[in-house]
């Protein structure tokens, strides 16, 4: 098939145009378009270094300021407010900690929707209430913007290798305009439905995550007092029916994994204080819906305890840390 439209990542005449060409080319005709992006935490901020490395100028903001320096040493242009993003870009994305900080990037006074300009797509990819989903969206349509919500399951290392899985809710129209910017960022992007389907399977999703992780420190402690070697525990594990994402990929034990939180004292990754948070949301939709969890709710409680005993600020994997200590080791 020879191809006729002079794209710059057009591929040679005889090749099969596939639609990896078309995301390219389409990136490549798009990258002089501002994005926005709001929010430059832990995740957020490897997410936008993603956008910049993938072409696309990036204008962004963060209530912490300190935390845009290494994005602007970079390339990024750092306004002060969400407005000022908003009056600068019509495509934004949000990485927030919690639905009220959604909230007020959105509707406070300096917030998107107060200079949001019509047409603009809005890709909030906070884990929020479902209900905020949907609120905000509802909100964005009334100034001729559109809201997808776009969490992300995978943490920091994925983030900052654009190996993030996004679930995707929203107006399925919408779904490839998002899709455009969300695969520079990750190696899944899996559209889920309405607006707020999205946050509905990223709270499903952590809710088992928390689980198996309790489940997986469980198991390791217990291993360790039997006399087992971890690694070698870990091992067996992993090669057997047990295996799963926290004890192959992230072991919460030290000493069994490089590269994880248990190596280097539970410091970076995915804050116990943020799965608290992402377990109280599946245990509101579950009782809205009168749906029993009785894992959920049993994982919700611990990690909520774990808050309260000095590992708010610590990976989720410290569970493992927790329980030993619980013991008296």
């Amino acid at each position: 098939m020879q191809c006729l439209i002079a794209w710059p990542d057009c591929p040679k005449p005889g090749r099969k145009l596939h639609q990896k060409d078309f995301l390219l080319s389409t990136r490549s005709m798009a990258s002089k378009t501002p994005v926005g992006f709001v929010g430059l935490g832990n995740m957020g901020s490897p997410m936008a270094k993603n956008l910049l490395k993938n072409g696309y100028p990036v204008i962004a903001t963060d209530v912490f300021p300190e935390s845009c320096k290494e994005l602007q040493d970079i390339g990024a242009q750092v306004v002060d407010t969400p407005g000022e993003v908003a009056e600068k870009a019509d495509r934004i994305l949000t990485m927030l900690p919690s639905s009220p900080n959604v909230i007020e990037v959105y509707t406070g006074p300096n917030g998107i929707l107060k200079k949001v300009k019509k047409g603009t797509l809005l890709i909030d990819s906070s884990t929020i209430d479902p209900a905020v989903s949907r609120e905000m969206a509802a909100a964005a349509e009334k100034m001729g913007a559109v809201f997808m919500d776009a969490p992300v399951s995978g943490g920091v290392g994925a983030a900052s290798l654009a190996k993030l899985t996004f679930m995707v809710g929203g107006v399925e129209e919408e779904y490839n305009a998002a899709q455009e910017l969300l695969t520079c960022m990750g190696a899944n992007v899996v559209y889920c439905g309405p607006v707020g389907t999205g946050q509905a399977a990223k709270i499903c999703n952590n809710m088992l995550l928390a689980i198996g992780m309790i489940g997986t420190a469980e198991t390791m402690n217990l291993g360790i007092r039997l006399g087992l070697d971890p690694k070698l525990l870990a091992k067996i594990l992993n090669m057997s029916s047990g295996r799963c994402w926290s004890s192959d990929t992230y072991n919460p034990a030290p000493g069994v994994m490089e590269g994880v939180p248990s190596a280097n004292n539970y410091q970076g990754g995915f804050g116990t204080t943020l799965m608290a948070k992402d377990l109280g949301l599946a245990q509101n939709t579950a009782t809205n819906t009168k749906t029993p969890i009785p894992l959920g709710s049993l994982a919700h409680q611990i990690f909520r305890v774990m808050c309260s005993r000095g590992y708010a600020n610590k990976d989720f994997s410290s569970v493992f840390q927790f329980l030993r200590e619980e013991e008296g080791q």
